[in-house]
């Protein structure tokens, strides 16, 4: 694999930590209805209940290595769920409360959110100095004259 391919890999994983962080960041804030309650904020006696989407679920960036043995290898990331997903919050004016006035917040850490952040952005200047540097060298190699 080049030096080429190998910082652009983790170009690419960095813009993937960027958007999952974002994400979580948009959505901290989601809630819905404890899977425990069914998914629905049905009250006892009420006919038909209506059905309330389920909080948002926060994702994560697991970055491995690409490398075998000796050949360096570049950068894979792969998107997964954190777990647990949600954490119970009171908040009973949410019609999707449960009896104890519980909702499903989603379990997003904002401060660790805008640590991955920091973490692309210097992940992307690095790659982009490995970049720059690669294509310098190259022209620099062209001009030499025998």
């Amino acid at each position: 694999m080049s030096i080429l391919s190998i910082a652009t890999s983790g170009l690419s994983a960095a813009s993937l930590r960027v958007s999952v962080a974002a994400s979580n960041i948009a959505n901290a804030n989601t809630t819905g209805p404890l899977p425990a309650s069914g998914g629905s904020g049905a009250s006892a006696g009420a006919g038909i209940a209506p059905t309330f989407p389920a909080a948002y679920v926060p994702l994560r960036v697991d970055q491995v290595s690409q490398s075998s043995g000796t050949i360096p290898g570049g950068t894979a990331a792969t998107v997964s769920t954190v777990s647990p997903s949600f954490t119970a919050q009171y908040d009973p004016s949410a019609p999707y409360a449960n009896q104890d006035g519980l909702v499903a917040a989603p379990n997003v850490d904002i401060v660790g959110e805008f640590v991955e952040l920091e973490t692309a952005k210097y992940s992307f200047i690095a790659d982009a100095k490995v970049i720059k540097a690669y294509a310098e060298t190259t022209d620099t190699l062209l001009d030499i004259k025998t």
